[in-house]
């Protein structure tokens, strides 16, 4: 006879559901640890990239030297940010070639390599966060579907079915779906936003990218 008073805390659907459905609901919390793992890390990162380029981009065009600002960026390179190691390898390859006719050329294609690798970079974990935002909730709804299968077999076994008998058995199944839209979400949200910020960086560096080397042209010809 199914308890009377059944304890529908959180904690115990979750403890008294069916295997699958637990296994399920493992699975979307492991997912959202490592979404939210990836969301506080990309966070920093692109913080950290956007006042990299803004300090790089106000020396850059401070007036100074580009012979001096390129052995600073050198000599610190790990440290200075996307952009100034896309600057570090145009102007290097600009330095090697520049008695040849095709300088600006090399240039060109080394700081396109570059940029392509910080880009790369910047948009290292973007796709889990997409995968997890568009997955997590049909795995939350499998849970769903699995523990309702699951409370409404056990009903077979009694007598005289009521909703107290199958309410246990559907708000544990439904857990598996607020869970997983939990994981969802914050990836969702977290994705558009890097994105956003991510194409806004690249959009700077290619414009720095093209001026760069307009400055150069202007330098080859004199």
């Amino acid at each position: 006879m199914p308890d009377a008073n059944p304890d529908m805390s959180i904690l115990s659907l979750i403890l008294q559901a069916s295997l699958p459905v637990q296994l399920i609901m493992l699975m979307l919390i492991v997912i959202s640890i490592v979404s939210w793992t990836f969301i506080f890390s990309k966070n920093a990162a692109l913080k950290r990239a956007r006042v990299q380029t803004q300090h790089f981009e106000d020396d850059f065009w401070s007036g100074g030297d580009l012979g001096s600002l390129h052995q600073t960026v050198s000599k610190r390179r790990s440290e200075q940010g996307a952009l100034a190691r896309i600057f570090d390898a145009g102007m290097t390859e600009f330095l090697k070639t520049h008695q040849t006719g095709n300088a600006l050329d090399g240039s060109r294609r080394a700081m396109k390599a570059a940029f392509q690798r910080e880009l790369d970079d910047m948009e290292t974990n973007l796709g889990f966060l997409a995968s997890a935002g568009s997955v997590s909730p049909y795995i939350g709804l499998l849970g769903t579907v699995w523990g309702i299968m699951h409370a409404f077999l056990g009903l077979a076994n009694v007598e005289q079915a009521t909703l107290a008998a199958v309410a246990p058995g559907i708000a544990e199944a439904l857990i598996a779906t607020a869970i997983g839209l939990f994981a969802a979400i914050p990836a969702v949200v977290a994705y558009n936003r890097y994105t956003g910020e991510v194409d806004r960086l690249a959009t700077r560096f290619e414009t720095f990218v093209d001026e760069f080397l307009n400055i150069l042209q202007r330098q080859s010809r004199s």
